[in-house]
């Protein structure tokens, strides 16, 4: 955890510290923070707000930057599960996702040469994390060690999360529709209309990034619509003919999963990546992410789908 960034908004570190005891004895003093929603633990931030939303937030939780754009690949990749993450971490750190096409001045600020870009801000401190889509293993060590840190030398404690809390309440940010877009995306998917039912699931998860039924719902929807008109009996001959064919792996693995067998498409692809390289393993691994979301990170098929992974990545 070197390397601070010289930012003119933040103070010295011994400084930090007191600022974020002070914080902590006021709001202690107003009755303590308010307890939040998990999807409050996500949210969009931008040069207007950073002072509030980040320097301020960070006397009382870490805060995770997230810099992204909507054509950075890797960041398709990074930014789902640092939202998993956030939530399953439950308080200990909180996700600010920031949006670089739209914020040119903070990734100046922050030195930012290419995205993803990770960093933290610690009691108004900010500290390099990690660039690029990095295995989750290792974003969840780097998490452990920032959190410590937070703890340790400023004494923060993170922020209360109630799965219960009233999602209009000040502290959390207002909740969608849900019910209604769920509903909305299953009526389309009755219909056939799987451009209808990713509208719906993307809808809902721009409101609340973390939303577990909406994420799951999505995978599927978008893996319905890449197989919907495939002939399985010539991807299947194509991906064995030529298994040096990418696009050929990749539509033979949608088959896989969308007809049940998990395993076999888990481990072409893997075995893609593993005799791939450039834009083509990218591809590939990607697409392995993907398939991740549809069947659920808890599966035990996808944890070990995940070491394969790690070991022909690394």
């Amino acid at each position: 955890m070197s390397g601070v960034v010289d930012l003119a908004a933040v103070k010295a570190a011994g400084e930090a510290k007191t600022k974020a005891e002070q914080a902590r004895a006021e709001a202690a003093r107003q009755g303590g923070s308010a307890a939040v929603p998990p999807s409050a633990l996500v949210i969009d931030v931008d040069e207007a707000g950073f002072e509030r939303d980040v320097l301020q937030r960070s006397a009382e939780v870490p805060v995770v930057l997230d810099f992204w754009a909507e054509w950075c690949e890797p960041c398709k990749q990074l930014g789902p599960l640092l939202e998993r993450l956030a939530v399953e971490y439950n308080g200990r750190f909180l996700l600010a996702k920031i949006d670089v096409d739209a914020n040119q001045m903070l990734m100046q600020q922050f030195g930012i040469q290419g995205i993803p870009a990770v960093f933290a801000v610690v009691a108004g401190q900010a500290l390099p994390l990690f660039q690029g889509a990095v295995p989750e293993a290792q974003i969840r060590e780097t998490l452990d060690q920032l959190i410590a840190v937070g703890e340790e030398r400023f004494g923060l404690t993170g922020i209360t999360v109630d799965a219960d809390a009233d999602p209009s309440a000040p502290a959390a940010r207002p909740a969608g529709p849900y019910d209604s877009l769920l509903e909305a995306a299953m009526t389309a998917l009755d219909a056939g209309d799987l451009a209808g039912a990713v509208q719906a699931y993307k809808n809902v998860l721009a409101d609340d990034p973390a939303h577990p039924e909406a994420k799951l719902g999505l995978a599927q929807a978008e893996l319905l619509a890449r197989v919907q008109d495939l002939d399985p009996g010539a991807v299947r001959r194509n991906a064995a003919d030529d298994p040096a064919d990418v696009t050929a792996q990749l539509a033979a693995a949608d088959l896989d999963l969308a007809g049940g067998h998990v395993q076999d498409a888990f481990g072409r692809l893997v075995e893609t990546v593993r005799r791939t390289a450039g834009e083509d393993r990218d591809a590939a691994r990607l697409r392995l992410l993907e398939l991740f979301e549809v069947i659920g990170a808890d599966d035990p098929r996808v944890t070990a789908a995940r070491q394969a992974l790690a070991r022909v990545l690394f």
